[in-house]
């Protein structure tokens, strides 16, 4: 498309010539009132006078126009307005909480790149927690402990032990001085894996 095409084709251009074809409408309107009435005629300022006039009744017009449709259409739109602002807001959420999860899981090999195991551990373990609330498994809660955590998932999942593990060691973490190594970071990082792949073949 050339940029004289373009030109061409804007609102601007349409409403300039618009403005164009309805003078030269007035003006033809005057002529033929002249040649109806030979000795009379018509200033230029009453002429501009006219053409404010008529610009100012159509802007008034098309104001009380779209008032009307505003009032008429408004329950419709902020009905629509609420769907679509709903329909984002769980997409937002969903995406929120997947970004929850890759987020610990990357800060855990952050942190065991640091050779920082226990928070490494900790936060493989967080991880946990937010995809047994996501799966409506075990929603989280401030007061619940590893041990009731351990309760429910006994009457919940089917393969317990990477559970025990992530809890095991957070326990060990909280209450205990042993040393959180290497390995018990492999353990836990494999632990959630077994999780992760538990949960896909039960939705399948």
């Amino acid at each position: 498309m050339t940029t004289d095409a373009f030109e061409q084709t804007n609102w601007v251009w349409q409403f300039s010539l618009f403005q164009q074809q309805v003078g030269e409408w007035v003006e033809y309107q005057f002529s033929r009132f002249q040649k109806t009435f030979p000795g009379w005629s018509i200033s230029p300022w009453l002429n501009e006078l006219l053409t404010i006039l008529f610009w100012s009744g159509l802007g008034l017009f098309l104001v009380w126009v779209g008032w009307r449709l505003w009032q008429e259409f408004n329950p419709y739109l902020y009905t629509w307005l609420n769907a679509v602002s709903n329909a984002r807001g769980s997409r937002t959420k969903a995406n929120s909480r997947e970004t929850s999860i890759t987020l610990l899981l990357s800060q855990a090999q952050e942190f065991q790149r640091q050779y920082n195991y226990s928070e490494a551990c900790r936060c493989v373990y967080l991880a946990m927690l937010q995809q047994l609330h996501e799966q409506a498994i075990a929603r989280q809660q401030l007061s619940r402990t590893d041990g009731e955590y351990l309760q429910l998932l006994k009457s919940s999942v089917t393969l317990l032990q990477p559970y025990q593990t992530l809890i095991t060691t957070h326990e060990q973490l909280c209450f205990s001085e042993h040393e959180i190594l290497a390995e018990n970071y492999q353990q836990c990082w494999q632990a959630y894996k077994k999780i992760q792949e538990s949960l896909v073949s039960n939705q399948e």
